[in-house]
């Protein structure tokens, strides 16, 4: 019991989400999510809303989507008052959770910001954030010209993800970071 809730104290936390506002008069959330995340929203039992220093656990009773959020429903939030006090806020799990469902080549926004982009065995920049056109996601990176570029994050392109030494590796396309302005 005690090791149980030192991990939970130690515990990071990743959102998942946001509430947006009610759905109907019994405490139904409106969730606003990326829709890559729909299977993942899915397999969720609990989720966690940070209020007041502290994030507070909330079980989800049903869940179901729609073409524009998704509707959850939390255990103990009856009515339209229940919910409007979460309005806004963001939802989130644990790290860990999202560990358990990563696939072999996924990994969290936050371990990718900062890491160096390296090709051909010199560093072209740094990458400082990471964002999602519909279609792929996108690193954004900080050339050593000071300049942003956005790198998909495709397996043709990005050939490398090493976590340890901060490096991603990526093909020397012509064009795709300002090559004449690196070399």
């Amino acid at each position: 019991m005690e090791e149980s809730l030192r991990r939970k104290k130690m515990s990071k936390y990743v959102s998942v989400g946001k509430i947006l506002n009610f759905h109907g008069i019994k405490g139904e959330a409106k969730i606003g999510y990326s829709k890559a995340q729909k299977d993942f929203l899915t397999s969720l039992d609990c989720v966690y809303i940070y209020q007041n220093n502290e994030y507070k656990p909330l079980t989800i009773t049903s869940l179901k989507f729609n073409n524009k959020f998704a509707i959850m429903k939390f255990e103990g939030i009856d009515t339209i008052n229940d919910i409007d006090a979460y309005k806004n806020c963001m939802i989130f799990t644990e790290e860990h959770t999202i560990r358990e469902n990563l696939q072999e080549d996924e990994f969290l926004i936050h371990e990718l910001v900062g890491m160096d982009i390296s090709a051909d065995g010199k560093n072209l920049g740094v990458i400082v954030g990471v964002s999602n056109n519909g279609a792929t996601d996108l690193l954004s990176v900080k050339t050593l010209s000071k300049k942003i570029a956005l790198v998909p994050f495709v397996k043709a392109i990005v050939t490398n993800v090493d976590i340890k030494t901060k490096t991603v590796t990526i093909n020397n396309i012509a064009g795709l970071l300002e090559w004449d302005l690196i070399y």
